[in-house]
């Protein structure tokens, strides 16, 4: 399998596996929309880290692949493409990309998918299309620009550069740079820490920052609106204002 979801107290590893370069090829693409759905399906799944291995996150599409497509078989492709990845996105839980090496076209734009972004000092992130007399296609030019914002965004796709990791912290395209060693293990850490919270305030904390970046304020603030009082009937509040009463702010341990 190319990629593969290993499920450990709450805490889902969705992992690249396809030596050397973690190559996104359809197959790939495929297997990755069908563990994400997964993923969202589980109640054992309450957080989940994305993470392609020691030395690389995932270099990009598979440009042999690619080669031999026409403009008819990537009409017929791309929104397959482009789902696998709003698949990743849409998981209403937190999710933690673990970026090692290099995270390169389809492998940034996995990245982008993910709620947080924790980065080695090794790793290279960019979205080098532009090379290829190409765009990102597996939503790059959207998920980036509301990201680090459109100025920011058009020089890395106009010019397919590469950033490693401390200028893509100060780009805002990661949140966290450690050494490449600690990486899995503080992306583990935040996810297993969320992993024991709330899950339906977490899911609906998530769908409304989501949702409000989509939209225009009102509706944004609707959906804010609709979920914070919908909460009011959930035991995880119950839970979280009696722990508050009786024993002080964050003690409180949810189901």
């Amino acid at each position: 399998m190319t990629v593969t979801l290993e499920v450990a107290e709450g805490v889902a590893t969705l992992r690249l596996d396809r030596p050397p370069m973690n190559a996104l090829d359809v197959a790939t693409q495929d297997r990755l929309k069908e563990l994400a759905e997964e993923a969202t399906r589980r109640e054992d799944v309450r957080a989940v880290v994305i993470y392609g291995g020691e030395k690389v996150f995932a270099a990009g599409a598979d440009i042999k692949e690619m080669q031999v497509m026409d403009h008819a078989a990537m009409v017929a492709r791309a929104r397959a493409l482009q789902d696998s990845f709003t698949a990743v996105a849409r998981i209403p839980k937190p999710v933690v990309a673990a970026v090692t090496g290099y995270a390169l076209g389809g492998g940034c734009e996995l990245a982008l998918c993910a709620d947080f972004r924790i980065a080695g000092e090794n790793a290279k992130l960019g979205q080098p299309e532009i090379l290829l007399g190409l765009i990102p296609g597996a939503g790059g030019t959207q998920r980036l620009s509301r990201l680090v914002g459109p100025s920011r965004a058009k020089d890395l796709i106009f010019t397919g550069r590469q950033v490693g990791a401390e200028e893509a912290l100060t780009l805002g395209l990661v949140d966290r740079v450690v050494p490449a060693g600690e990486v899995y293990e503080q992306a583990h850490a935040w996810a297993a820490r969320l992993a024991k919270g709330p899950a339906i305030a977490l899911r609906a904390a998530k769908e409304a920052v989501d949702t409000g970046l989509e939209t225009d304020i009102e509706t944004g603030l609707a959906v804010e609106r609709n979920w914070f009082a919908g909460l009011f009937a959930t035991a995880d509040r119950e839970i979280g204002m009696r722990s508050f009463v009786e024993e002080g702010p964050g003690k409180a341990k949810f189901l």
